[in-house]
């Protein structure tokens, strides 16, 4: 299992603005952007007692959560998502989903995936049945996302997000979702085992320190 490390920061727009051309200077533009930028949309889940949320809040030091994610409306590649967090490092499982499966789990329609081979398709099922975990809330926003070759670098800037409040029909264009309250940019950087010292360098921001800013935690502000 290979795990990565991970700084967020809260940043605001003209902290955007300024990295931005520092990026775009040296990064490669990922490959999902669309005249710079893609939109995410995903269904985070999670149990009744709000478990995957409290960790969250609490900063308990090994976490999971799941989610179902798709890019800029695309329902024709659609990833089941597992990601850990284990002494501040990532790790993040995948198992690609067609519409019908990822609207079932939506539906919490689960019979489908009794017999499934995907390791993590059949974890998701097992702790829906008897965990409770279940669908909870959709989160969308806009990512700017750049990549560096040396020591698998990526940073992201994230912003406009959105929640979909208790929604969970996530694969309708016209599901209703509002503004996550007064949300921060979030800038997301991840490598590897070494972090370039050039990309330590431009993303460094006087003033801004890391942060446990979590997009899930926010689209739950109001409920």
């Amino acid at each position: 299992m290979k795990f990565r490390h991970e700084w967020k920061h809260e940043i605001n727009r003209s902290d955007m603005l300024a990295l931005r051309s520092r990026l775009q200077a040296v990064m490669v533009m990922d490959a999902h952007a669309i005249n710079g930028t893609y939109e995410i949309r995903s269904l985070y889940f999670d149990n009744l007692e709000d478990k995957a949320l409290s960790e969250k809040i609490n900063g308990v030091n090994m976490r999971e959560k799941f989610r179902v994610r798709y890019y800029n409306g695309d329902l024709s590649f659609i990833l089941l998502e597992k990601k850990s967090k284990i002494n501040g490092l990532c790790h993040k499982e995948q198992a690609q989903l067609s519409a019908a499966e990822a609207q079932a789990i939506s539906d919490c329609s689960m019979d489908m995936f009794r017999e499934s081979v995907n390791p993590l398709v059949q974890e998701l099922y097992l702790k829906m049945q008897t965990q409770g975990l279940q669908p909870k809330t959709i989160v969308e926003y806009t990512r700017e996302a750049f990549v560096y070759a040396p020591g698998n670098a990526r940073v992201t800037l994230d912003y406009n997000i959105r929640t979909g409040i208790t929604g969970t029909d996530f694969l309708r264009n016209d599901c209703v979702t509002i503004p996550a309250g007064d949300a921060p940019v979030i800038l997301e950087v991840k490598w590897d085992e070494f972090l370039p010292s050039v990309i330590r360098d431009i993303v460094q921001l006087n003033g801004r320190h890391s942060s446990a800013f979590s997009k899930y935690a926010a689209c739950r502000i109001y409920g």
